[in-house]
Formats: structure tokens, C-alpha cells, sequence
């Protein structure tokens, strides 16, 4: 999604290739097309090739090189690049630029700048691409600042249970921290084809774990029904506080609803996932879509689109509902949150105003960092790195924290893993990570009031039902609606003692106390179920 990606692509295709005989110069063209389109298997096949008649082209050594590091074979890589570097001194500078990007995921900052500088002092030109290296050096220089002054955070692999040998990404976490989601390129769900020509991985499905309150620990994760994973790109992107609802990223090229990619919604019934309805104009376009999260009170909508108006390739935008169909226009968060690199992988935490991303951009330590921004009456401020170990040289993110604000839950490419990408969870207990300096021993962490309002004491769940939540003093602190089976759920700070009074057109006013608690181990939850009676 970068876009010195295909700058550096357009730029090292148009360096010498006279050498090269017609027929192979044919297929460098074909190679080139597969190259842009992200089929990285494809294009090495035919690199291969005409590497094996011009074994000593650093032109082609560039290329072959090129796709090995795409395909994170970065042994290879770098083997290929340092013998295009001794065949050929004067050897395209793209090959540094590479190389110094194969040392900074291995952890070698100062080579890793040597590389960058080589091919900063080597540029001949002023075009973007060589503009683009400075996010590298950044990059390093980040690495180096962050690893210096690590917090105390403890850094847990989830294991067998939920992780495997392949790609585990993105987790999702109900507000309570009992239902985990996820997104896995693993072969034995659905039938899911592979990727033969790109990175040679399964299509993403959608996993689901559940919290074993009695042993403590993850159960092993299965698959959602296949009336939601199917043969194509499934992947969820959040999921509700109340852990009814999933936003799923699907990409289906026979599908006319998420062909290019776009945001579905499934909800459960009766225990059962629906099937994934698409959200419609105005948040799905021609342009790719995903990454969605809704906040707690459900009244607002956060996705990661490339539509026009924003300011890189990948943006963070947000709309707010208008009513159980309808949203308004999006809006894009703005140059304080997003920029001319990728934003990617938003989550709004429970306290409704703390947001987490990841993003390549300059405040990264390599690939993508997570970070966070807070609502300030209506603006976000400066983006802060969550720092070392949450973030490492490596991929990191999303990352998704508990109502209690006691654990986080991320993804990352880190070594250790089972996989390429692992799922890791983060003891917050020294991490404050919804203050702004993280230190700070105050709880900030919410707690769990849910229930259901009723029509009389044996009658049904009364849906559209404004829910108020008042202090002490009688004033409104939060406001959600019931749901169309009657149920309410909202976070909000423990160790208070609330008002819930709900309110419906038809029905008399009704009120009840709840005396909610902050929990030592787990996020405290209180149910409460409320009547109400028609008003004669």
C-alpha cells in the first residue's frame, strides 16, 4: 500500500536492461506487470528465468531480490542483492534501499543505515522514491530511541490454542474479554484457494475463542460457519463491545457487493452468526474499504478507506448513524491523525475517546507501529508510539485493549512466533495505556453494565429504548438504545453507584439502581433487568 513501493518498482524497471536479449527483455515486461499487481511468485518464476541466461545482470540480481524480500525470504534476498552489489559497482541504487530495509527487520540498525545513506548518496535524482528513504533512516533512528527506553510491559504469546504456523492476525476482543476474533490464513476451514501467484498464503478467514473462565485460559479457536467464512477474502476487522456484532472486510472479485473490498456487518441470532449484510453508501464506494469499529455507544462508525479527499493512500475516516439504517457523511479524521503513509487497523477503546492505529509513517520503528490519539472535545491529538516492546523493528498491530484496561491484545511479525504473524497479549499492569504518558497507577480501566428492558416482568425485550445513565448528582454521563431483542450494554467507570433510567414513547418512565464495582482479575460485569409498563 505504499506508495515509494511502486515508485521504487517504476524507477529500478527503467535502469539497464540492454544486455538482455529480446525475448527476454519481453518477459521482464510481463515480470514488471505481475510485480505491480502484488503476484511476487508469479514475477520471481519469471525472473528465474532470465536470471538463468544472465546470471551475472545486476539488473535481474535487483529484481530476483526484489520479490525474495516481498516473500519475506530475506536469507535469499540478501544473498541476492550482495552478489548484484559484487557483480556490478555500479549496481542500481534500489539495491541498498532494499538491503537496508532486509538489516532493519533483522535488527541490524547501523548496517540497515549504511545501506540507506549508500542509497541516499547514490540517487541521481530528486523523484519520490529517493525523498522516501528518509522514512527509513527515521525509522532506524526510532529503533534505536524506543529500545533505549523500554516500558515495563510483559509480552505474551497466546499459544497453540489460537495461533498456528500460519498468518494470525488481527484479534478482536469483546468489551468484557471473553470472546476473541480473529483473522487466520490457515487451509483447513473453508475452501479457501491460494494465493499462487502473490504470496503464495491462503485467503484470510475469520476464527473465534472463547475465555475459559475455570482453567483461565484460551479455548481452542474454531471457525465461524460458512455462511460467513467463505471461498474468498473474510476477514473481521472488530468486533461489539457486547460481542453481538462483527465488521468484516470481505473482497470477492465474483461478488458485486465487496468486489475491490468493502465493510460487512454480522449480527447473531439465537446464538448463530448471520449472514454478512454489506453497510451500504456511504461508507462502501468504488474505492477500497475496511477496518472498521464501532464506538460503545454505537453511534459512530471508524474504517480505514483509499477514497479520494483523504491524505495518503490509506486513511482513517469516521461517520456517525443516523438511524439502524441510515449514516451520515463520512469524514476523514484529519492531518493530525492521518498521513501521507498508511493508516490501518483503528480501534476506538472503550472509554469512547482513546484511539489506536497502526501506521508506516515517520514516527514508526520499522514496518508498521501502533499508536494512539485521544478526543479532546473535537480533535484528536498528536499521535503518540506506544513504544518498546509493543512495538517492535517488525509489523505490529492492530491492537485492540480490554474494558478493564488490564490487557491488550495485538498482532505482529516478531521473532518467536509460531507463525509469520501471531496474536500476543500484554499485561497492562505497569502500562497505563490510556494516559497520555502511560505511567500514571490511575484506573482507568471501565467496567460492564448490561441488561434487558422488558414489556411487564414475563413479557419480551422492548427495542429503541433510550437508556440514560445518571451519577449522583443526577446528570447524564453516557446514553445508549436498546437493541432489537430489548438488551442494553455500556461501559463505564467502577466503583460508582448509577441511575439507569429508560425512556420510550408509549411507556411510563422507569428507574433502577446499579451499584457497579471495579473487578481485581476480570472485568466486573452487573446485569440488570428492567420493566417497564405501558402508560395508559
Amino acid at each position: 500500500m505504499k506508495k515509494f513501493i511502486t515508485t521504487l518498482c517504476f524507477f529500478a524497471f527503467l535502469s539497464n536492461v540492454s544486455a538482455i536479449d529480446a525475448g527476454d527483455q519481453v518477459k521482464m515486461v510481463l515480470a514488471k506487470q505481475k510485480l505491480y499487481a502484488g503476484q511476487y511468485i508469479g514475477a520471481l518464476t519469471i525472473y528465474n528465468e532470465v536470471l538463468l541466461k544472465n546470471p551475472e545482470d545486476a539488473g535481474v540480481l535487483y529484481y530476483v531480490g526484489y520479490c525474495q524480500f516481498e516473500l519475506k525470504k530475506y536469507d535469499k534476498a540478501t544473498e541476492t542483492l550482495k552478489k548484484a552489489v559484487a557483480t556490478n559497482k555500479d549496481v542500481k541504487p534500489e539495491t541498498h534501499l532494499v538491503l537496508g530495509k532486509i538489516y532493519l527487520v533483522d535488527e541490524k540498525i547501523d548496517e540497515a543505515l549504511a545501506e540507506f545513506n549508500m542509497y541516499k548518496g547514490a540517487a541521481k535524482s530528486k523523484e519520490a522514491a529517493i525523498e522516501d528513504v528518509d522514512v527509513y533512516i527515521a525509522h532506524c533512528n526510532n529503533a534505536k530511541k524506543y529500545t533505549a527506553s523500554p516500558f515495563e510491559v510483559k509480552i505474551d504469546n497466546l499459544g497453540e490454542a489460537i495461533n498456528s504456523k500460519y498468518d494470525d492476525q488481527s484479534p478482536c476482543i469483546s468489551a468484557d474479554g471473553k470472546k476473541l476474533v480473529f483473522n487466520t490464513r490457515r487451509p483447513e476451514t473453508t475452501d479457501s484457494p491460494m494465493d499462487v501467484e502473490g504470496d503464495g498464503k491462503y485467503f484470510q478467514d475469520i476464527y473465534i475463542s472463547t475465555w475459559d473462565t475455570v482453567n483461565k485460559k484460551w479455548n481452542t479457536a474454531e471457525d465461524v460457519p460458512r455462511n460467513v467464512n467463505t471461498p474468498a477474502h473474510d476477514a473481521c476487522t472488530s468486533i461489539s463491545p457486547d460481542g453481538k456484532q462483527i465488521f468484516i472486510y470481505k473482497n470477492d472479485v465474483n461478488d458485486n457487493e465487496s468486489r475491490g473490498g468493502d465493510v460487512f456487518v454480522s449480527k447473531v441470532l439465537n446464538n448463530k452468526w448471520k449472514t454478512p449484510e454489506a453497510l451500504g453508501k456511504p461508507i462502501n464506494t468504488s474505492y477500497w474499504e475496511g477496518g472498521a469499529c464501532i464506538s460503545p455507544d454505537g453511534k459512530t462508525l471508524y474504517f480505514i478507506s483509499e477514497r479520494k479527499g483523504g491524505y495518503g493512500r490509506a486513511d482513517i475516516w469516521m461517520v456517525k448513524r443516523l438511524s439502524k439504517t441510515e449514516w451520515g457523511k463520512p469524514v476523514n479524521l484529519g492531518p493530525e491523525i492521518n498521513s501521507e503513509y498508511d493508516e490501518v487497523g483503528a480501534f476506538l477503546a472503550p472509554d469512547g475517546k482513546t484511539l489506536f492505529f497502526s501506521s508506516n509513517g515517520k514516527g514508526s520503528m520499522g514496518s508498521y507501529d501502533i499508536f494512539k490519539s485521544t478526543l479532546e472535545g473535537d480533535k484528536w491529538t498528536k499521535p503518540v508510539n506506544l513504544g518498546f516492546p509493543i512495538n517492535t523493528v517488525y509489523k505490529d498491530g492492530p491492537l485492540v485493549v480490554s474494558a478493564d484496561a488490564k490487557s491488550a491484545y495485538f498482532a505482529s511479525e516478531r521473532k518467536g512466533g509460531l507463525g509469520e504473524s501471531d496474536i500476543y497479549k500484554a499485561d497492562l499492569s505497569n502500562y497505563a495505556i490510556l494516559e497520555k504518558d502511560g505511567k500514571k497507577k490511575t484506573n482507568s480501566g471501565l467496567s460492564i453494565l448490561k441488561g434487558t428492558v422488558r414489556d411487564g416482568f414475563e413479557g419480551s425485550g422492548i427495542a429503541s429504548v433510550d437508556v440514560q445513565i445518571l451519577d449522583a448528582a443526577g446528570a447524564v454521563v453516557a446514553t445508549t438504545v436498546t437493541n432489537d431483542n430489548g438488551e442494553y450494554f455500556i461501559t463505564l467507570k467502577g466503583d460508582v453507584t448509577y441511575t439507569i433510567k429508560v425512556v420510550k414513547k408509549g411507556y411510563k418512565t422507569a428507574e433502577e439502581k446499579a451499584d457497579l464495582k471495579i473487578g481485581k482479575s476480570d472485568t466486573f460485569s452487573l446485569e440488570k433487568q428492567i420493566m417497564m409498563s405501558k402508560d395508559k
